[in-house]
Parts: C-alpha cells; sequence; structure tokens
C-alpha cells in the first residue's frame, strides 16, 4: 500500500495560521484535488472542520479521541486504527494536520509536498521534519532517509501570491515501500489542506 503525506509547506515548515492556510495557491488546491481524487483521505478532526464538510470522491476517514459520529466519514481513534480500516487499498492520502503528519510519518512511503517559498510567522500548525537524500546510496546510511524523485517550481504571479515547487519524495527503506503494511498500535491526532 503507497501510503502519501500530501501537504503544503513554508520554507519554515508552516502549514498553518490560526486555522487557515496562509497562503492563495490555486494550482497547489488542484494539485491535491488531482492527487487525492478516488482514493481515501486520513485528516485530524480539527482538519476536518477547517474543510467544512465532506470531500466529495474520496472515502474520508476522520482521526480523533473523541466519541462522535460525523455524518459522511467514518471515525477513527488512531492513525493505526485508520490504516487498519484502509489496508485493503492501494494507496492511503493523509491530508494533515500537524499532529496527523508527525504520527503518520513513520507509516508513509511518499511524501507529496508543495514547498510554498516564503517563511510564515505567528504560524502554528507544521509539517514534521524528515531526513532527505539525493544518492542512490541513501539506503545503506538510514532505513528512514527519504530521496527526492520530482521536483516542479513554479514561481509568483497575479493568482499565486508566492513561488511553490511540487516535490514528490519517495522512503529509501525498500520495507516501508513494500506492499505488506503491518500498522503498529497506539497514538492520536489533528490540521488541513483542500
Amino acid at each position: 500500500m503507497i501510503i502519501s503525506l500530501i501537504a503544503a509547506a513554508s520554507e519554515n515548515n508552516c502549514i498553518g495560521k490560526q486555522g487557515e492556510i496562509p497562503w492563495d495557491l490555486p494550482k497547489d488546491f488542484k494539485h491535491f484535488h488531482d492527487a487525492t481524487k478516488g482514493k481515501p483521505i486520513v485528516m485530524g478532526r480539527k482538519t476536518h472542520e477547517s474543510i467544512g464538510r465532506v470531500l466529495p470522491g474520496r472515502k474520508n476517514v476522520v482521526v480523533t479521541r473523541q466519541d462522535m459520529e460525523i455524518e459522511g466519514c467514518e471515525v477513527v481513534h488512531s492513525i493505526e486504527e485508520a490504516l487498519e480500516l484502509l489496508k485493503d487499498e492501494s494507496e492511503v492520502c493523509i491530508i494533515g494536520g500537524g499532529q496527523i503528519y508527525v504520527q503518520a510519518l513513520p507509516f508513509a512511503n511518499q511524501i507529496d509536498l508543495t514547498r510554498v517559498h516564503t517563511e510564515v510567522e505567528g504560524g502554528d500548525a507544521f509539517f514534521p521534519e524528515f531526513n532527505t537524500s539525493s544518492t542512490s546510496e541513501a539506503p545503506l546510511r538510514g532505513a528512514d532517509e527519504w530521496q527526492l524523485i520530482s521536483q516542479e517550481r513554479h514561481e509568483a504571479d497575479e493568482d499565486h501570491n508566492f513561488a511553490y515547487t511540487f516535490m514528490l519524495y519517495k522512503k529509501n527503506n525498500t520495507h516501508a515501500a513494500g506492499g505488506t503494511h503491518k500498522p503498529r498500535l497506539g497514538v492520536s491526532m489533528e490540521y488541513w489542506i483542500i
């Protein structure tokens, strides 16, 4: 199973400020839509609340500590429970927020990151740090290193207030990138990007 973290983050890894996305990038919204359409998406409760609705054309799974029902969504209490629920899917998209990304990173084997070329002051939700490499020898150095597979830069224009780069990373650890995912137990959730 591909477990993909999909996010947009500033140069200082900010993904949100006061429950909002701190930039307006229509092509990134389209990129997110295209990357997640028809695939199950996993998000924290606060992310779901900030979106304000079920995202159509996708199975919506919300991770929360609370015992609650959310119309149109599957509700679970941990990342592990979400991955167990979706174990028969070929790809699962983790869409935030900050705590959910931290909890999902050990399970992930792909990161689809839009790097927004700005620093955000006063941010309150962040994408986690991850080890990157640009050489094929990286698997010998560490099991959790990530390799940049592709990148595509776009400059700021009248519709996009900042320059940004679409970046695709794959985990060098062949076990994680394989097909047999066995969720580990323990943890919980929260944030978003549309």
